[in-house]
């Protein structure tokens, strides 16, 4: 039996972090919700005021015999804009900031390591927080891309990353 981990990224829209993640070998499964922040059991309206301290943030299943934290860091580094502070794209505001929630010191280690390398680049305002939470979303935001692939926001937004997911990463995709 394989040894599942977790991992909980958040690249801005949840939506679009899904889609990308649910693409990937070795992710068993992939949850959209909220995390970081202070009030249990958040929905939908409240984190998107901006109060909560949430961000829209994906938990994954991982086997890491077969996808490693590390991979799962580079698919994240290359389908978020981490130079973008304050959200992603058109998303704005904390809910939307990028951050690596890590869930034990070697993941905090390979994501501190992993920003570092991406700071050579250009300033990274992506967060490395310790986790504290996760709370899932309401089941109409769960596998949102898979279920309205033709709704404006889905082929604008969330299309071109998955499409981009498919051309660095080919080797990595499920078949």
């Amino acid at each position: 039996m394989a040894q599942i981990e977790t991992a909980t990224f958040a690249g801005g829209c949840f939506w679009c972090t899904e889609a990308v993640f649910r693409m990937i070998k070795g992710v068993e499964k992939v949850t959209s919700g909220y995390a970081g922040g202070e009030r249990p059991s958040p929905t939908y309206e409240e984190v998107s005021s901006g109060q909560t301290g949430h961000k829209e943030a994906v938990q994954l299943a991982f086997d890491p015999q077969v996808v490693s934290y590390q991979e799962l860091l580079d698919v994240f580094w290359k389908t978020h804009d981490p130079e973008q502070a304050g959200g992603q794209g058109a998303d704005i505001g904390s809910q939307y900031q990028a951050a690596i929630f890590y869930h034990d010191e070697n993941q905090k280690e390979l994501a501190e390591k992993s920003k570092k390398g991406m700071e050579k680049e250009g300033t990274v305002t992506t967060e490395i927080l310790p986790f504290q939470n996760f709370y899932p979303a309401d089941e109409h935001h769960q596998k949102y891309f898979e279920k309205n692939p033709h709704a404006p926001y889905c082929r604008i937004v969330i299309a071109p990353k998955v499409e981009k997911v498919e051309k660095l990463f080919p080797e990595k995709l499920k078949k």
